[in-house]
């Protein structure tokens, strides 16, 4: 079967990327991009679950936002490290929903070690949550996208910029290659997935996250000098990209991956 095609191209465009009738699952959805995630595809008129980990405030920020959207989002807790955990959260809000069409693995964690001093420990952790936790969350979306029997699902991974340069003067090559893992599972699975469902990775840049606040001040200064816009991103400024991506507005992309840096990559 080829990549599905939308009942009529010829739409009105912003009407293409309205999200009316979907349901998506955000992993890392409590704070940060993920959340923003979350808030951007129940505007667009989707239900959303938002998956977290650890988060105190995720049942009252799923509230507050379908209070803002009209759209129903609710929380789920799950830890995409476990395979069989994470499996069962999608399945359950595939459940609760009736359906399943979108799902985001933005769950992601970063370190810093000099690399030829990397612990066992240290080297999984951050490969457990940035590389098999994505691979675990797709591969349970991508079982419902198949068993609907739609062919429109969209994937999307949240990667990074560190997949494709390396970083200064932070030293995480365990980060930069789980995220550089992750683009290249996603053309995998564009490839693999054709029949039932689209798979597109965004690779932020410097987005003002928590992840990026507890870095040294001398780090963020001299990251503000390489980016040629000027300034970091605020991560609501990510949302228009993952709307995009969940919609039928890029039908036909699949194994892309989109760049958001203000530059940073270009020099």
């Amino acid at each position: 079967m080829p990549l599905a095609k939308p009942t009529n191209v010829s739409k009105p465009v912003l009407s293409q990327f309205q999200l009316n009738g979907k349901v998506a699952a955000v992993t890392g959805g409590a704070r940060g991009i993920g959340l923003e995630v979350v808030r951007a595809l129940a505007e667009a008129g989707a239900q959303v679950a938002l998956i977290y980990t650890s988060s105190k405030d995720a049942d009252a920020t799923a509230k507050k936002i379908s209070g803002e959207t009209g759209s129903t989002v609710k929380p789920y807790q799950s830890d995409v490290r476990d395979k069989a955990t994470i499996t069962a959260t999608i399945n359950q809000v595939a459940k609760d929903f009736g359906r399943l069409d979108i799902c985001v693995a933005n769950a992601g964690i970063a370190s810093h070690y000099d690399s030829l001093e990397y612990t066992v420990e240290q080297w999984q952790e951050i490969m457990k949550v940035n590389l098999d936790g994505a691979m675990y969350t797709a591969q349970a979306a991508g079982k419902i996208f198949k068993a609907q029997g739609l062919g429109a699902g969209s994937m999307i991974f949240t990667a990074s910029v560190s997949a494709t340069l390396v970083n200064v003067p932070q030293r995480q090559a365990a980060y930069n290659a789980s995220k550089a893992a992750v683009v290249h599972l996603a053309k995998c699975l564009a490839v693999e997935w054709v029949d039932f469902g689209r798979v597109n990775c965004i690779s932020p840049g410097f987005i003002e996250t928590d992840m990026l606040s507890v870095h040294p001040k001398e780090w963020r200064d001299h990251w503000s000098l390489l980016v040629p816009a000027g300034r970091n991103a605020d991560p609501a400024e990510l949302k228009g990209a993952y709307v995009f991506l969940a919609s039928d507005a890029s039908s036909y992309m699949t194994g892309a991956n989109i760049v958001i840096d203000g530059g940073y990559t270009l020099p």
